[in-house]
């Protein structure tokens, strides 16, 4: 018994590390698989020894909120659910009842409050019994009604999430790569427990209601179903569901397993909610998991196969990543062969070797990662030296976590994020060259700096001869380096990647110039905080780039191998110099925003994205609309125009300029 207990307590506390760097500091120190197996194991030697310490995870629904928003107490504690990876559990739990099998979404849950038919209060789960108040952002998700019919008060939950198509084009618009969000779910925490609800706004965050707790004298005979229905019809969107029961579950299931892959909502899983309200509540609650509801998590497709090696991929901070490589296995229908290891503390506890049997899986049926090592030979040997400069490494450890990084500082894979950037489309657009097959031209030794990449034809032969290349991708590369080779002093200049300076501020920047870029290079302080929104920061990066020769050197080469196309700036170019538009609703002169965008910023202006104290004016063709941006142009006093009104006062600003340079 006393062994037991003993390693209960170790149970506890590996979890409760692992939970914590999840939940709280958004960081991973082991698979989900890994972290399922323990729990579990937990579990059983509670129920055999009877005894369950305070400090289990079992026990907790989750953990203290660490932020500065305000707290509130829920009037009921959110539970946690109970959980199988059987579909025949899930017949067997439902009996003789009807249920709704629905997605279980991988965001952050929401108890919202209505009174009188207004939005009144929103507060995250927290740990269950504490959640957060967060009313001023839950206001500015993008399908939560602010208004209802209902007068009465509601509450209700549901979850907060981000798609993923989202998630990717928010990080798109990072700049650093290594400063970008791991997955929706990470984003959609920070999103929702912003202080600043005008980045909350940006974010593009949804809310899916899945319970309702309280519709003050609102009769649903007795039906869960219903509840949706209703919901749906005060304006709420519901998450997905069917209604099942024990003879028709196991097919939804697979239904549900067959659409996973297409779900632009993040999901972990599945939950069947009883649908008869009264029997549900009479089953009453366990300290941690109510009866009426019990969640499915799918069941991992486990492979048996052979590790071949360990592959070190270093990044652009110094840290190199392990990566598997094993022998192909066929997993929930796709072949794969590499998984991530995380870290040097992973691989270790997985005893990890060359040859060694492996169980592989994919984590919510996507990301590919060990389950468990069956021969733990422990034999990976530590690469002392970078796999790319040959520069020495060191192994770090922070909190739990040990890491292996680069120490060389001018290391070329530090700079892989940088040759991204230059060759992302906003710059230098040179398509077919992912950060994967720069990598691989990096370690051949192929590109040192930026001209390189337009010198790929001095290296054919080994190009055509590489895995994933051959005759008719190099031709399809050379063919996209001519073309990005022809490009724009702007697109170029934010592809040296020179801190701060995005694509809208190296346009500024050129046109206060006059896209001399020699003028632009010895420019003094006070000359480029004079260009609109360049502050004393972005002129102290900027000047810092152009004072270090090898920088300049770098940029001379460029310019012998690339064409730069003549820009002639006109007369009414600063017409708009110092002004902020926001644009908003559909529109009928321009074919889209970005070519609107584009003609404010070539007459002196910026565009910005939601509308603030600095906008100038809100372009909507729907003027007298009551949209939210609308409203807070109305509120700030800032003048809505259409685009009729807009191309007027292109034309008054342009004969005011004509006017005042004839006098």
């Amino acid at each position: 018994m006393n062994e037991k207990i003993l390693r209960m307590k170790e149970l506890i506390k590996i979890l409760s590390q692992a939970g914590r760097a999840y939940y709280q500091e958004d960081r991973e120190i082991m698979s989900n698989f890994e972290y399922d197996r323990l729990y579990d194991e937990l579990t059983a030697l509670e129920k055999e020894t009877g005894v369950i310490l305070s400090a289990s995870p079992t026990q907790k629904v989750g953990y203290q909120v660490l932020s500065e928003l305000p707290k509130e107490a829920h009037e009921s504690p959110m539970l946690s659910l109970d959980k199988t990876k059987s579909a025949d559990d899930l017949a067997a739990w439902l009996g003789d009842q009807e249920g709704l099998l629905s997605w279980k979404m991988d965001g952050l849950t929401i108890v919202v409050t209505y009174e009188g038919g207004q939005l009144v209060k929103a507060v995250t789960r927290g740990n269950g019994e504490i959640g957060e108040v967060i009313t001023s952002n839950a206001r500015t998700f993008v399908n939560l009604p602010l208004t209802i019919g209902f007068k009465g008060q509601l509450v209700l939950r549901g979850e907060a999430v981000i798609s993923y198509s989202d998630f990717e084009r928010i990080n798109e618009e990072i700049e650093d790569v290594d400063a970008r969000y791991k997955n929706p779910r990470n984003l959609c925490s920070g999103s929702v427990r912003q202080l600043n609800s005008q980045i909350t706004a940006q974010r593009n965050v949804r809310f899916l209601a899945f319970m309702l707790v309280r519709a003050e004298g609102e009769d649903f005979d007795n039906s869960r179903e219903k509840q949706f229905i209703w919901l749906k019809n005060q304006g709420f969107d519901v998450v997905e569901y069917v209604r099942v029961n024990r003879d028709t579950v196991k097919s939804a299931v697979e239904d549900f397993a067959e659409k996973i892959g297409g779900s632009d909502i993040p999901s972990d899983g599945l939950v069947l909610l009883l649908d008869d309200i009264a029997y549900g509540e009479s089953l009453g609650r366990t300290a941690k998991f109510p009866r009426n509801s019990i969640a499915f998590k799918w069941a991992d497709e486990v492979r048996e196969t052979r590790l071949r090696y360990i592959e070190w991929s270093p990044s652009r901070t110094g840290l190199i990543n392990p990566v598997a490589v094993f022998e192909p296995v066929e997993l929930e229908g796709t072949t794969v062969s590499r998984a991530s290891v995380h870290n040097i503390s992973i691989m270790e506890a997985l005893e990890l070797g060359e040859g060694d049997q492996i169980t592989v899986y994919k984590a919510n049926m996507i990301i590919p990662q060990i389950a468990d090592n069956l021969t733990r030979s422990a034999s990976v040997i530590i690469p002392k030296k970078c796999p790319v400069c040959g520069g020495d490494t060191e192994v770090r450890q922070v909190e739990e976590v040990r890491s292996l990084y680069c120490t060389n500082p001018e290391c070329q894979a530090k700079k892989i994020k940088s040759f991204t950037l230059f060759v992302s489309r906003d710059a230098l657009n040179v398509d077919g060259l992912s950060e994967a097959t720069l990598e691989k031209f990096i370690g051949a030794g192929f590109i040192h700096e930026f001209s390189d990449i337009f010198r790929l034809d001095q290296h054919r032969d080994a190009i055509v001869a590489m895995e994933g290349f051959g005759e008719k991708s190099y031709e399809n590369l050379m063919n996209s380096l001519e073309r990005a080779s022809h490009t724009t002093l702007p697109r170029l200049i934010y592809g040296l990647g020179i801190a701060g300076i995005g694509l809208a501020n190296a346009k500024v920047l050129c046109r206060r110039f006059h896209y001399d870029l020699a003028a632009m290079r010895s420019a003094s302080l006070e000359e480029l905080i004079s260009a609109d929104g360049i502050g004393e920061v972005l002129a102290k990066a900027w000047m810092e780039y152009f004072s270090q020769e090898k920088n300049n050197r770098q940029l001379d080469h460029l310019l012998a191998v690339l064409d730069i196309e003549k820009e002639t700036v006109s007369d009414e170019a600063g017409i708009f110099q110092g002004k902020t538009f926001v644009i908003t609703g559909s529109l009928e002169h321009f074919a889209n925003r970005k070519e609107l965008q584009e003609r404010i910023e070539q007459l002196g202006g910026k565009a910005a994205g939601s509308v603030s104290a600095k906008t100038s004016y809100l372009i909507n063709n729907d003027t007298a609309s009551s949209s939210a941006k609308n409203k807070k142009a109305k509120e700030l006093g800032i003048p809505i125009l259409s685009e009729a009104d807009f191309l007027r006062l292109v034309e008054g600003e342009k004969q005011a300029a004509g006017r005042l340079n004839e006098e």
